[in-house]
């Protein structure tokens, strides 16, 4: 065995009649077992190192990506009772096509003439307008006919005035005079006295002088009640301009408060025809509610209101009706845990409820029956079910979703993440790790390169 002897055991003995040679002899399965051994372990480990997708799988259903294209329910604007369907359900119909006709159940709005009446009655009050703007232009004139002939009553009075003023002024030198003439007057008669007492003069001329005194002393008293009297025709001249004025003033006073409240008639009858074209106009539309039609191109799904003759109230469902022509899109629920790894732009698959697919979750590649899209929105609140909604609209250069899909169908989500090893990726699962986040922008940029 060391190779330190002459002898040796390499010879050609047959040693096959030896049992316990037999029992230890390695047999070929064994070394064939060992062969596939060692090849599965290699192709464990090749496996291993195979790139593998990650993924977050959620399900949902189908939508449709704008709020207008998504199946809505037609009201009864106004209260009524169904006349005639015009429409089938399954039927499609066009924007402004009739669906239903329905009668009027108010008393207030029975009469058929009713628009036309409350014309007339629009052209009444307007009528009535141009009456009260005619009597408030008219009492302006009347104001301004009072102003002027007050003007020429205050220009008559005052002269009146200046005149009585003049007449006093006349009046008080008149006074001036006879004090001057009365003070002569006496001078003259004590002259006159004295040279009778001296036997110059006679009792005649004395009689005289006397008597000149008291017409003179006449003259003052009557001088003195002319300026009395005129001084007082004065104080009534001003009085006149005073209560002349205050006559005035509430005349004026009196016409304008007949303005202005014709011109509030005016402003209340102008109340009024508003309010009568508001009616006119409400009752001009709600004959146009009478008839329901479609809002836009779209299919009747079911006609909530049937028959003949039932009373709908106001804002009670008639029909719904699916839109025509939706863009269709996927509403997924994803978990809490899994939104951060979501983004905007984000590729996503699905399997649709009705059409077979094969999807392998690591290599999306070798998938078969699944469809593209890219997320466009994700809910900043929490769902009712305690889920997050995303919004996936299709991808537009993958292969178009399948025609036949229709709104409310069952989908099922699969939105790829990061490319990454088989080992690590079960690594990540047995230490309970997320999964790697990337963003698409740095994905489309590696694409590129």
């Amino acid at each position: 065995m060391l190779d330190i002897s002459n002898n040796t055991i390499q010879h050609n003995e047959d040693m096959s009649s030896l049992n316990s040679l037999k029992k230890v002899q390695i047999g070929g399965w064994h070394i064939g077992f060992r062969n596939l051994l060692l090849i599965l372990l290699g192709t464990f480990f090749f496996f291993m190192f195979l790139p593998w997708t990650q993924n977050v799988n959620a399900d949902g259903k189908l939508t449709t990506l704008r709020p207008e294209q998504r199946p809505q329910t037609i009201h009864a604007t106004i209260s009524g009772r169904v006349e005639a369907w015009y429409v089938t359900e399954g039927q499609s119909v066009r924007k402004g096509d009739t669906i239903v006709h329905i009668s009027e159940v108010k008393s207030d709005y029975f009469d058929p003439q009713l628009v036309e009446r409350v014309g007339n009655q629009v052209n009444a009050k307007e009528g009535a307008i141009q009456s009260y703007q005619g009597k408030a232009d008219a009492l302006g004139q009347q104001m301004d006919a009072m102003r002027r002939e007050m003007r020429n009553k205050m220009d008559q009075i005052e002269n009146k005035i200046e005149q009585k003023a003049l007449k006093v002024i006349s009046d008080s030198i008149a006074i001036l005079q006879a004090e001057n003439d009365v003070k002569i007057a006496k001078r003259q008669l004590d002259g006159m006295k004295a040279m009778y007492d001296k036997g110059l003069e006679s009792l005649t001329k004395l009689e005289e002088r006397r008597l000149k005194l008291v017409d003179v002393e006449t003259k003052l008293v009557k001088a003195t009640n002319e300026l009395e009297i005129s001084r007082n025709e004065l104080n009534n001249a001003k009085i006149e301009n005073y209560l002349t004025r205050n006559e005035f003033a509430n005349k004026l006073a009196k016409t304008e408060s007949e303005r202005f409240s014709t011109i509030s008639d005016k402003y209340d009858a102008q109340g009024s025809v508003q309010k009568l074209k508001v009616e006119r106009t409400s009752y001009s539309i709600r004959a146009g509610f009478y008839y329901i039609t479609a809002p836009q191109d779209g299919y009747i799904i079911k006609a909530i209101t049937p028959g003949i003759g039932e009373i709908v109230k106001e804002g009670a469902p008639i029909v719904s009706i699916m839109p025509a022509n939706a863009e269709l899109a996927v509403e997924m629920y994803v978990k809490p845990i899994d939104v951060p790894l979501i983004e905007n732009g984000r590729l996503v698959r699905f399997m649709f409820d009705g059409w077979p697919a094969f999807f392998f979750s690591g290599w999306p590649g070798l998938s078969l029956g699944t469809y593209a899209g890219h997320v466009v929105a994700i809910d900043r609140n929490i769902s009712p079910g305690g889920k997050f909604r995303v919004l996936v609209a299709a991808a537009k250069n993958d292969a178009p979703w399948p025609s036949a899909l229709r709104v409310g169908g069952g989908a099922k989500g699969i939105t790829m993440l990061n490319d990454v090893p088989i080992w690590y990726e079960i690594w990540r699962m047995l230490n309970g790790f997320p999964p790697d986040m990337y963003k698409p922008e740095e994905e489309e940029a590696k694409t590129k390169k």
